[in-house]
């Protein structure tokens, strides 16, 4: 072996290492949901060891939010393609659910001998409020790269609205995109006409995509325990209370595999765990087939997020140097941020319940921009704050 193909051997083997020790402390310290996840993964991967641009990373983010799957997973998978190719998107995804994978299966195991669910809500009291400074800190900082003109910060404030009044995720998306593509076409000459067939193509085919979402959630078909998460995993838009609406048609109206309170208590789990949400699956795989289960669940729901990665990851530099393309990216961008930010609002007011929350939230904004405190160690601290303000109580 010379000596430049041994030098490129070591400098993907310090890669790959150095993109497992990230995603294995993100997957054991990510708490709060996958718009915490992306603000941790922004703060790791582009403001501390740069490997992305903020352009970069946002175009990433966009094209997450195109697909369907788990968000924050899918963009840990698309950190480790760029990083380190297709063996850094195997290990940069693995590396971020397996810790959650295991973290959920022992609770799994021990709710399967005791009928009860280890309690957390003290910890989780303090790190959430931890939690939405790192989202706070993450929407401060990409804005700017996101909303680079007046066209596309409207776009992005009717985003808002819209989500806010409960417009479906892919229909917004893929209006944004089609709006800011149109305002690029209409400028050449000839471009009105193609501008009309782009912006109504875009609405179509997020208004066809959200409606074969929901026909798949309709269907009745008996599968196999893998099959009923893979199909989770491939077609499932929308947020963890999605999830549960989903889970809850096949597992309890279809099969009656489960109860509600176990559905109940399976979710429960999978927003008090740190990582993916989509590690309920885990749980629930345990509580129905044991350990063989939980590794056959959690495996269908998470495999498509691979292939979708793998397959449009290579894309997203090819549309950015088309004129149109790019275009509509900056729509979904801005978009996506749109998103974040309802999504935001709405956990901070489930987080933010009293003036210690406050409090917490505020001091840990503070230490994330004035000192640059790792989101890891501010995480350890709220979980710290919670149990001593219930222990106090």
């Amino acid at each position: 072996m010379s000596a430049a193909a041994a030098n490129d051997r070591h400098r993907r083997t310090a890669s790959l290492l150095e993109l497992a020790r990230l995603f294995l402390r993100l997957g054991v310290t990510a708490f709060g949901g996958p718009a915490v996840h992306v603000a941790m993964m922004e703060d790791e991967v582009v403001r501390r060891r740069q490997w992305l641009t903020r352009e970069q990373f946002l175009d990433f983010l966009g094209a997450t939010n195109l697909i369907p799957g788990p968000n924050s997973t899918e963009m840990a998978i698309h950190i480790g393609l760029v990083r380190a190719g297709w063996a850094g998107l195997l290990v940069a995804g693995v590396s971020f659910i397996a810790p959650s994978a295991l973290i959920v299966g022992v609770i799994a195991w021990i709710y399967a001998r005791f009928g009860t669910l280890v309690q957390v809500e003290a910890q989780l009291y303090g790190v959430k409020p931890a939690a939405m400074a790192l989202v706070a800190q993450a929407l401060i900082r990409l804005a700017p790269t996101a909303l680079r003109s007046w066209t596309v910060t409207l776009v992005a404030a009717a985003c808002v609205a819209a989500a806010a009044a409960g417009m479906h995720e892919i229909v917004l998306l893929a209006t944004a995109g089609g709006v800011m593509a149109l305002s690029t076409l209409v400028r050449r000459p000839g471009g009105l006409a193609r501008a009309g067939l782009a912006l109504w193509g875009a609405i179509g085919a997020g208004t066809t995509c959200a409606a074969e979402v929901a026909a798949a959630t309709a269907s009745v078909r008996l599968w196999p325990l893998f099959l009923v998460f893979a199909k989770a995993g491939a077609l499932l838009y929308g947020s963890g209370y999605v999830l549960l609406a989903f889970l809850r048609a096949d597992l309890i109206e279809r099969y009656g595999w489960l109860t509600e309170a176990q559905l109940l208590d399976a979710i429960a789990v999978g927003q008090a765990t740190p990582g993916p949400l989509f590690t309920t699956a885990t749980f629930i795989g345990y509580i129905l087939g044991g350990t063989p289960g939980a590794i056959l669940a959690t495996a269908g729901i998470f495999l498509p997020a691979f292939v979708f990665v793998a397959v449009a990851g290579p894309l997203v530099p090819r549309l950015r140097r088309s004129a149109a393309a790019g275009a509509a990216l900056d729509g979904v961008n801005a978009a996506a941020l749109a998103l974040m930010a309802v999504v935001s609002w709405q956990l901070g007011r489930a987080a933010l319940v009293d003036p210690l929350t406050v409090a917490i939230a505020v001091a840990s904004l503070i230490a994330l921009v004035r000192f640059r405190v790792n989101s890891a160690w501010l995480i350890g601290a709220g979980a710290l704050a919670g149990l001593a303000s219930w222990a106090l109580a």
